[in-house]
């Protein structure tokens, strides 16, 4: 099942993908999915990031093909960080490139929401926290990143988690494929079951160090193949199994 985040006629609503057209659902998702009669064209709606964090918890480096290009050595235990909510978009939404800033880089990831409150949840519970997953992108700028000692300027500027267009809600995340387009040419291309830290690790370790709450986003890091974007290009975030997520930068 796919769920969608979308306003209409100035209203936000969440609904169920069918085809060409969304079913709206009573309330949001997280405890219960109530299907309403109404039906909205899919070309109708403007999509909305599918979740509402408290947070956005990230990953660094998650992929052995990553740490191979990289020539690093491969991390003992996650190493996280945060964006803030007001970093967040949603599909076909534009991505900011601030000014000030010379160098601005996509990061192809696959993201989990959460749909209930936890702490220190075991690995073999996480599933039942999990809403679902959606494609995200770890928008930053690559100089400032660099140049600081921790990483929240440089990924934290508005625009920069475009996330969406839905959450599946029936996935098995071990082995996606996860592709990254720019300007229609393939970037980043690689699959999960190179995770250095699945997906259920990651969460419950996440969840040892701060409650987790309904909406929250968690990412899981971006394979090998991250590059720049610039003004007028356009950025595609393809998750097997979620669909494709797509953001055009635009001068600030």
């Amino acid at each position: 099942m796919k769920i969608v985040r979308f306003s209409y006629k100035k209203e936000v609503f969440w609904g169920i993908l069918k085809r060409n057209s969304v079913r709206v659902i009573k309330d949001d998702p997280y405890k219960n999915i109530k299907p309403t009669k109404k039906h909205i064209d899919l070309t109708s709606i403007k999509f909305l990031p599918p979740a509402t964090p408290s947070k956005i918890i990230l990953t660094g480096l998650n992929y052995k093909d990553h740490a191979i290009e990289l020539g690093m050595k491969l991390p003992k235990e996650p190493v996280i960080f945060l964006k803030p909510p007001s970093a967040l978009i949603g599909h076909e939404e534009d991505i900011i490139y601030p000014k000030a800033v010379r160098r601005v880089d996509y990061e192809a990831e696959l993201a989990v929401v959460i749909k209930k409150e936890g702490k220190n949840i075991p690995e073999n519970k996480v599933d039942d926290y999990i809403l679902g997953y959606t494609c995200l992108n770890d928008v930053t700028a690559r100089i400032l990143q660099q140049k600081d000692i921790q990483w929240t300027r440089a990924k934290s500027f508005d625009t920069f988690c475009p996330v969406g267009p839905y959450v599946e809600t029936s996935l098995d995340p071990s082995r996606l494929k996860i592709k990254a387009y720019l300007n229609g040419k393939l970037r980043q291309d690689s699959v999960t079951s190179s995770f250095i830290f699945t997906v259920r690790y990651v969460v419950s370790f996440i969840s040892g160090i701060m409650s987790l709450s309904c909406g929250d986003i968690i990412s899981t890091g971006t394979p090998p193949g991250v590059g720049e974007m610039n003004p007028g290009d356009t950025i595609e975030v393809e998750i097997e199994g979620i669909g494709r997520l797509r953001n055009r930068v635009v001068i600030g």
